[in-house]
């Protein structure tokens, strides 16, 4: 069967310090002593020379607590405020400042004042504890939440302020201060736990000694337990074999009852008892059964996060015989102990053998099956009275009692025309339809309302409710029977039914939440495409926080214009910082009406998603379908993440590679013109007077070639790191091409030589959007190139025209071409022929960057670049020259009679 798992936020990897220590001295109930010992070790540490603080010690006046204060250092309480008063509450952000070497914090199971940043004061020790600080602090063994239902039998009061069990297994040190009940009443009758008359009326109730001895056991046994847990860990880290109880693990079954929360708590007990046992809490979703109510629904999602507390794994099971897929997923889990619960009533179930537990006993093999029962001290469960029920649809029962009456309009009909007329099949088809359309109650409403009226109108005596005969007793019970029938067959279909479109719009939602996620480029797309998913499963606002530095800031929302309070971005940094799920309906900063998740990836976190949960049920599918989306959108952030990382790297190592080649070609191309026009200044300085004027001019030619190639040079880089660096500055007008070709092919005019530019423009031609700059010196480098790999006394041809969508530029000369293996790569970077003409035939001329250059500022101007060779017949009947060829769109097209 299908199972999905709740998950619990990953730890961060972020570095974090040293986690602080936890000492608990532990006590049976009020006035034992713990915070009178807490002192008294606390004092002896500070004689030590330890840097002792206290950050809240309760006194409640007793003079023996108060005296131990003296001496050490006490911190001042911080307002709260709450509702229009002041009240003071343990000052939480001036311990860590403080950051004392031991923090002394009474009453672990306090609740603090609303509108602080943790409902409780054991969430404020966590926070110390994550800074590194260590923390002493004093508990009674009923606050416990595990035995809060043993607790409520014992005493007769249930604990509103409790402690997640597994805090105090994973604490440090637990001391337990103990006395036996009777010296503990005789203090209390003493006065020194509390004043005189609340203290007789506390020894009458709370303070039975029957009470009394209960909690002590529960304490001893307590602190025993979690002591074997310390002894087994540290074997365990020894490697020391022993006979442990490794092999227990326990499953609770909930459905959503009343008893929800006591098996939760149950099945923590049991692990405990069984050596700290794995256990977990699973709850069967039925395919074909009715969908819960809001109810049962929150219920579940409680039991769910009060077994996250208490250490327990969450688990959704799916299947329509429960017991079976109870039993096959324990087997698969190697479950050895199976708590259910069993309320008051269903005694008809169990004499047909349909109970749920009598099932499990009766199946379950090599599986110990624990039955609780109901409790008379459970809380009552509010009912609602039959006025009051709320949302009832009174629209199924209208159209059966429609279909009724349609069927006895019939039937009057043909009993005036016919005789000897079944009337009743005309009713029963009333029923049937009733069932079907409208489902099980409908259908037995129908049922009664049918058989009323077919007796009153047609059975004898007519117009009477009297039953003439056995018969027609018969024929009521036909008509239930197929109510029922019907009724039941036709619900079951229909819940069906809307289960799978449940599950279908589900999976489609993730599938189209998935598809957009993957689409998304970056991570502000990423993000944006998130929150709308995510606010669109859940019917609420939903927002996205991404990391700024070292801070986290709102990237996106759904809808748009959605803005944080400060509450809310204290809950959204906490979840950052922490990794743990913050704000409303948690344990940190519940005032604020979202819910903030942080986003978990595989490599880390990826951000933070905020969700309005003050709109959304917990423990709903819109709420679940949106923690899925929620976990997918992690995934995607880290996705663009890695996708932006590995494009910077793939930028360096471009720009890693273009450097190694420019320095390769510096080391030539530099260093050349400069020995050239060094070794020819010194010429002219040291023998100027004793050359001849044609030497002397052809060093001067010298010196200016070598510095007019250095200065093309020195351009090419300076042209190509702008192209790599993104600087490039394009600056379009409405440019005419042949403007640009004219100046092109004046510039380089002067390094013709024998060779003899022609220029073949149309008289009109089409203006197009470019920068012409960029275009002149795209052309001059593609001349430069011509000019460098044609021969003397051959013809460089500049030509322009035009098509539809475009202004072509072809340039062509008749030299030895481009091999057909290099057309490919002759506009890449550093790429060169074998030699040229323009010098001497061993020296290659230039970096190879002219064309790639030009390449780069056309397509800069959202144009093409192409080349072509070869393209003439030489002389010796083999085919010659090269042809490049540019393409600048136009902003409208030409039509074709105007071409």
């Amino acid at each position: 069967m299908p199972e999905t798992e709740a998950e619990t936020p990953a730890t961060s990897a972020v570095p974090r310090r040293k986690r602080g220590r936890l000492k608990v001295f532990l006590g049976m109930s009020p006035g034992v002593g713990k915070t009178y010992e807490m002192l008294r070790a606390a004092r002896r540490r500070k004689a030590e020379g330890l840097d002792v603080v206290v950050g809240v010690v309760e006194t409640h006046g007793r003079k023996e607590t108060m005296s131990l204060l003296r001496g050490l250092d006490v911190m001042p309480r911080a307002p709260i405020d709450h509702r229009g008063r002041s009240l003071m509450e343990f000052d939480l952000d001036g311990a860590l400042a403080r950051r004392p070497g031991l923090l002394l914090v009474d009453e672990y199971a306090h609740s603090n004042v609303p509108g602080s940043r943790h409902p409780k004061r054991w969430q404020d020790v966590e926070e110390l504890r994550d800074a590194g600080i260590d923390v002493w602090t004093t508990l009674n063994i009923q606050h416990l939440e595990s035995l809060s239902d043993v607790i409520l039998r014992i005493t007769g009061v249930r604990q509103r302020e409790t402690v997640p069990d597994s805090l105090l297994t994973e604490a440090d040190d637990i001391e337990v201060v103990d006395i036996t009940p009777e010296d503990l009443r005789a203090r209390l009758a003493e006065g020194k736990v509390y004043v005189p008359e609340t203290a007789r009326v506390a020894s009458e109730n709370f303070f039975k000694l029957e009470n009394l001895t209960a909690l002590r056991e529960l304490a001893l046994r307590r602190a025993a337990q979690t002591v074997d847990d310390q002894l087994l860990s540290h074997l365990r880290e020894r490697g020391v074999s022993g006979p442990w109880a490794a092999g227990e693990r326990i499953l609770v079954l909930v459905g959503g009852d009343a008893m929800t929360a006591s098996l939760v708590r149950t099945g923590r007990r049991m692990s405990d008892m069984m050596m700290d046992a794995p256990w977990s809490v699973a709850h069967v979703e039925r395919p074909s059964g009715s969908r819960s109510d809001a109810r049962s629904t929150g219920r579940l999602s409680e039991a769910f996060k009060l077994a996250e507390q208490l250490g327990g794994r969450p688990v959704t099971l799916s299947g329509d015989d429960v017991v079976r897929t109870v039993l096959d997923h324990a087997h698969r889990n190697n479950v050895t102990q199976i708590v259910i619960g069993k309320t008051r009533g269903g005694r008809l179930a169990e004499w047909t053998g349909r109970a749920l537990a009598t099932e499990l006993l009766r199946k379950a093999q090599g599986v110990a099956v624990h039955v609780v029962t109901e409790g008379d001290g459970s809380a009552p469960e509010p009912t609602i009275r039959p006025g009051l029920r709320p949302g009832l649809d009174w629209r199924p029962y209208s159209a059966g009692a429609g279909f009724v009456g349609a069927a006895t309009g019939v039937a009057l009909l043909l009993d005036t025309r016919f005789e000897r007329v079944d009337l009743g099949v005309i009713y029963l088809a009333a029923v049937v339809a009733a069932g079907v359309l409208n489902g099980l109650r409908p259908a037995l409403v129908a049922a009664t309302l049918a058989f009323l009226t077919y007796n009153f109108l047609f059975l004898q005596p007519r117009y009477s409710f009297l039953i003439g005969s056995p018969t027609d007793f018969l024929t009521l019970l036909l008509f239930w029977a197929v109510a029922l029938g019907t009724g039941a067959l036709a619900g079951r279909v229909r819940e069906q039914a809307r289960a799978a479109q449940r599950r279908a719009a589900a999976v489609s939602a993730l599938l189209a939440a998935s598809q957009t996620l993957s689409a998304a480029q970056d991570r502000a797309t990423t993000a944006r495409s998130l929150a709308e998913q995510a606010s669109a499963a859940a019917g609420a606002g939903a927002v996205v926080l991404l990391p700024d530095g070292d801070d986290i800031v709102l990237t996106a929302a759904s809808p748009e214009g959605v803005v944080l309070g400060a509450d809310a971005m204290a809950a959204a940094r906490w979840a950052w910082t922490h990794g743990e799920v913050t704000g409303h309906g948690t344990g940190t900063l519940p005032q604020t009406r979202w819910r903030f998740q942080p986003l978990q990836g595989v490599r880390g976190r990826a951000g933070v998603a905020g969700i309005d949960a003050s709109a959304v049920a917990a423990g709903s599918d819109e709420e679940r379908l949106a923690l899925a989306l929620l976990d997918q959108g992690a995934v995607a952030l880290e996705r663009a993440d890695l996708a932006g990382q590995a494009l910077e790297s793939e930028t360096l190592r471009r720009a890693d590679r273009f450097r190694a080649a420019l320095m390769n070609s510096v080391s030539h191309d530099l260093r050349t013109p400069l020995s050239t026009v060094l070794g020819s200044a010194t010429t002219l300085i040291d023998y100027g007077a004793t050359l001849k004027p044609e030497v002397r001019d052809d060093l001067l030619l010298s010196i200016r070639e070598e510095a007019e190639r250095l200065s093309r040079y020195v351009g090419d880089l300076l042209d190509m790191t702008r192209l790599e660096g993104g600087g490039l500055n394009v600056r379009t007008d409405w440019t005419d091409v042949r403007d640009a070709l004219n100046a092109a092919a004046d510039r380089v005019s002067r390094r013709l030589g024998r060779r003899r530019i022609t220029r073949d423009f149309p008289p009109q031609l089409s203006m197009v959007e470019a920068d012409p700059g960029l275009l002149e010196q795209a052309v001059v480098n593609i001349l430069e190139n011509a000019i460098a790999y044609s021969p003397d006394g051959t013809t460089i041809e500049l030509a322009a025209y035009e098509d539809r969508g475009s202004v072509v530029i072809s340039i062509e000369d008749e030299g030895r071409g481009i091999p057909t293996a290099e057309l490919e790569r002759v506009f890449d970077k550093f790429r060169r022929m074998e030699d040229s003409t323009d010098r001497a035939p061993d020296r290659v001329q230039g970096a190879g960057l002219g064309l790639a250059i030009a390449k780069g500022f056309v397509e800069a101007m959202r144009g093409r670049i192409a080349a072509a060779s070869p393209i003439h017949d030489g002389p010796d009947g083999g085919k010659r020259g090269a042809r490049i060829l540019i393409s600048l769109p136009k902003s409208i097209a030409t039509h074709p009679d105007l071409l």
